[in-house]
């Protein structure tokens, strides 16, 4: 069964992960399913002491996240992803999923910065060599500011850390 957990969870990250990269929007039944497989993964261990804190490291972790949401520096989805990801991995492995979060959430924050550099230059490359297709569709300026989707960060993370997780439980 918790292997089963483990895939699925796997598998609802990547799908996360995709529809917060295609539309900065992270649905709240994907949360939600995240949050009820962390919570039968808590009941099948059958550890009453770990899933209490693992609940409070979880809602700990949800407050916080929703001050940087009422703050506008994280979205509302991923405040909520942040908690149910808490929920699914465990108290003991919170610290980790949080350093590997911000690691991978820079890389994607430099890819970002990276790709909106290079556009406009990219975009001037491809006017002077008369390729029509020049500009992006439906797109006559490039964006002023980039959002950088940090659900795939925290999806990324997650799914490292069960991995992680799942291997050295062996």
């Amino acid at each position: 069964m918790q292997t089963a957990i483990l895939i699925v969870g796997i598998g609802t990250l990547g799908i996360i992960s995709y529809g917060d990269v295609r539309s900065r929007r992270i649905p709240n039944v994907l949360s939600l399913a995240i949050a009820i497989l962390g919570l039968a993964h808590l009941a099948i261990a059958n550890d009453v002491v770990a899933a209490s804190r693992t609940v409070v490291a979880a809602a700990v972790t949800f407050v916080v996240s929703f001050l940087l949401f009422w703050r506008g520096v994280i979205g509302g989805g991923d405040a909520k992803l942040l908690a149910a990801v808490v929920l699914l991995i465990g108290h003991q492995e919170v610290l980790g999923f949080l350093f590997l979060m911000s690691l991978c959430g820079g890389v994607l924050a430099l890819a970002i910065l990276a790709r909106d550099k290079l556009r406009p230059r990219l975009f001037s490359l491809l006017r002077l060599t008369s390729v029509p297709s020049a500009k992006p569709p439906g797109c006559s300026v490039v964006p002023s500011r980039s959002t950088v989707p940090y659900g795939v960060a925290i999806a990324a993370s997650g799914a490292i850390t069960l991995i992680l997780e799942a291997s050295f439980a062996r």
